[in-house]
């Protein structure tokens, strides 16, 4: 039949062709589109016994339509990640009941019981107890088991020829790794902001520094990445008794360098924690960049007695962890600038009153820069924390 962009009157005969639904049961169907790229149907029995997601992935941005197009090839990334994060961390992604690469769509647990990460935390709640630790080790799962350490070097190859990704990458590189740092359409900031983005601009030495960063996420061919780690690609909640946390929407994954994806992650921690800040909350969360990074040390460290490769000895493991480190830390500074004065903001600092939003923005645009400028000086999640108190205090 060839590709056909799913509606919602579509979906329960979509999915008894597809065989997830019977024919005999009734399906109720909404559409509960979010973001900025894709279709997102909940289907569910009338009597709440029995649900699903649907995921269709757009052949053009969805909030801007046919004039912003976007390859819905971006899904079978997606797939492909799920696919690997099963083998290796099934409890930390959500369940895939199939994939349907003509239409780009992925059927899939429904996750509507649960909360974005983001959202809680905007509304004033902490982290749950196991967040930070589960991403830490979620990263280092995936990475592990996908990287020259966990994985035979013909059968990684053909993982690395598999998902090269050209347009979203090509998007990061701009969008995150090189736009907010030139005059370009995309950037914006508040108006308190001008002297700070200007010198931005007119800073060679972090411009030179981004361009290190730039080029090690266009060359470093680590792992397999989520590609998107922030607090709004991370659901959580209770099911019988117990936290959840599911990582999800991992279209932007590719092979690429570590650090990003923990970087990114850092990122969104550190100006959440800028945000409970601001408003005088309390809450833990100054304590998650070191949960998350202790985990997914450990976690690596763990999993290192199992590498194909013995040439690798553990002097090496711990240069290499030193390397992920640091492009973490700089990885990190890149999205919060980004965040700030580049084309998407993050809501945990736009919806600050304006007496607080430009404050806090200044104090975490300047850490920013200083986990760029500094990354190889900041060597520990103690470092990182000493910069910020002394940010503050200025």
């Amino acid at each position: 039949m060839g590709y056909r962009i799913l509606e919602t009157d579509d979906i329960p005969g979509y999915l008894r062709e597809r065989g997830h639904w019977d024919a005999t049961c009734d399906i109720a169907v909404r559409e509960v589109s979010d973001g900025n790229m894709n279709r997102v149907f909940l289907a569910a029995a009338p009597d709440g016994s029995r649900s699903l997601a649907v995921k269709q992935a757009l052949p053009w941005v969805r909030v801007a339509g046919p004039s912003w197009p976007m390859n819905p090839d971006r899904a079978d990334a997606e797939a492909r990640a799920y696919a690997q994060v099963a083998r290796v961390a099934p409890d930390k992604i959500p369940a895939i009941h199939g994939y349907d690469p003509e239409n780009h769509a992925l059927v899939m647990e429904d996750m509507s019981d649960l909360e974005v990460l983001r959202t809680l935390l905007n509304d004033g709640a902490s982290y749950g107890p196991d967040t930070s630790r589960r991403i830490g080790e979620f990263v280092a799962q995936l990475s592990f088991a996908t990287s020259d350490f966990g994985m035979a070097s013909a059968e990684r190859k053909a993982l690395i020829a598999a998902s090269v990704s050209p347009e979203l990458c090509k998007i990061t590189e701009d969008v995150v790794l090189s736009e907010p740092y030139i005059e370009h359409e995309h950037n914006h900031w508040h108006p308190e902001l001008d002297d700070l983005a200007a010198e931005f601009r007119a800073d060679t030495r972090l411009r030179t520094e981004v361009a290190d960063l730039r080029h090690t996420f266009m060359t470093s061919g680590q792992a397999l990445l989520h590609g998107d780690l922030h607090t709004g690609s991370i659901m959580v909640g209770r099911r019988d008794d117990a936290d959840v946390v599911r990582v999800f929407d991992p279209e932007f994954s590719f092979v690429g360098p570590i650090g990003y994806d923990l970087g990114l992650y850092w990122a969104n921690v550190l100006v959440s924690e800028a945000r409970a800040h601001a408003l005088g909350a309390g809450g833990d969360h100054a304590a998650q960049l070191r949960l998350s990074w202790e985990a997914f040390e450990a976690e690596f460290r763990r999993l290192w007695p199992s590498r194909v490769d013995t040439f690798f000895d553990e002097a090496y493991l711990d240069r290499f962890l030193d390397r992920v480190w640091t492009e973490s830390v700089g990885f990190a500074g890149t999205e919060i600038i980004r965040r700030i004065i580049g084309f998407a903001h993050l809501t945990d600092l736009t919806t600050l009153p304006d007496p607080l939003q430009v404050p806090a923005s200044r104090q975490t645009l300047l850490l920013g820069r200083e986990l760029v400028v500094h990354r190889a000086e900041l060597g520990d999640p103690e470092a990182i924390r000493t910069w910020i108190e002394s940010i503050r205090a200025c």
